[in-house]
């Protein structure tokens, strides 16, 4: 790129920033102490990546995405999974009418934000409906193919508390996420200013959230992502990161020995996508080491499987995350 074209683009990606701090504001009107699963959120957006979100009923999980479909003026779309749950009954069906003849009654996955609450809930030919529409961004209905609206966004959620009734999301779809993020407890400060916003008490539209951006300001925004700069040196960096989780030993990884299968090549495009989206949302036209160690935790921890001793010992990936980064050098 010319001197002049970087100065653009730089624009640009401070432009887009400024937009991301708004929506950032915005938000805060309902939401509590999650600035940085927004920004997740957000990281995830620009990227055209797909986020798994594990945490307690009662974190906000739903209203998170709720709201920030609001701000970016996007139309939202929430599937209850359950067990006797369909394949139709996300993607749609071809019916038939007198008088009207076959029409297409098109299923909720056609929205810009979907929200996939409890997907481990349902049996595994549904989840895989929602996972190939993820992979693909169309769907069959009948014996017609249908483009999703753009930009489209899915964030699966999932409750680690209860396990009954629940299907295993098989590691080949885990993969297909770009990110899995925690939403924890609030610390004490934060739950105190929720009792005053919750929703129980006050309705949704009592906040008066307004849009901030629009559907095509995103997908502006996906295309600037593409000129974001990542140099050859950071490239190699995230190639030995994922090299790492597949040969522990030749980085001297001690809780390798818990590693049953390293991340897959996917892991090395989530880490390069995702590190200029940070850079990106943070104000730059440059993604560095800092930017893929920032990310990674969130990019590696479901693309880690652990062997039969590491789940004996419970042994967190995240922990290994923290251990690679630490002994992997930057050349």
């Amino acid at each position: 790129m010319s001197e002049k074209e970087d100065e653009a683009l730089l624009e640009d990606v401070r432009t887009l920033q400024k937009a991301f701090e708004k929506i950032r504001a915005e938000l805060r009107k309902l939401l509590v102490g999650q600035d940085n699963i927004v920004t997740f959120l957000l990281e995830s957006l620009v990227s055209k990546g797909h986020v798994l979100v594990e945490g307690v009923p009662g974190t906000g999980k739903t209203l998170i995405l709720r709201l920030i479909s609001t701000v970016t003026g996007c139309q939202f779309s929430r599937i209850q999974f359950t067990p006797d749950l369909l394949p139709t009954d996300i993607l749609g069906l071809t019916t038939y009418e007198e008088g009207k003849g076959f029409y297409t009654v098109k299923g909720p996955v056609f929205a810009n934000f979907v929200l996939a609450d409890e997907i481990n809930r349902s049996p595994p030919k549904v989840q895989s409906a929602l996972l190939e529409a993820m992979q693909e961004y169309q769907v069959t209905i009948g014996k017609e193919t249908f483009f999703l609206p753009s930009p489209f966004f899915v964030m699966a959620t999932q409750n680690p508390l209860e396990q009954v009734g629940t299907y295993k999301l098989p590691e080949a779809q885990i993969d297909r996420f770009l990110y899995k993020i925690f939403i924890d407890y609030p610390n004490i400060e934060d739950e105190q200013k929720i009792l005053r916003s919750n929703m129980t008490t006050r309705k949704f539209e009592d906040f008066d959230l307004k849009a901030i951006i629009s559907p095509d300001n995103i997908i502006h925004a996906q295309s600037v992502l593409a000129k974001i700069r990542l140099n050859s040196k950071v490239e190699k960096y995230i190639v030995r990161v994922v090299d790492a989780t597949r040969n522990p030993d030749k980085y001297n990884i001690s809780k390798g020995k818990y590693i049953g299968y390293g991340g897959s090549p996917r892991s090395s495009i989530g880490l390069y996508i995702a590190a200029k989206a940070h850079a990106m949302v943070d104000g730059r036209i440059y993604a560095t080491p800092n930017d893929v160690k920032a990310i990674a935790h969130n990019v590696l921890r479901h693309r880690i499987i652990l062997n039969f001793e590491g789940e004996a010992e419970n042994i967190n990936t995240n922990d290994i995350i923290d251990e690679i980064l630490k002994k992997v050098p930057i050349i």
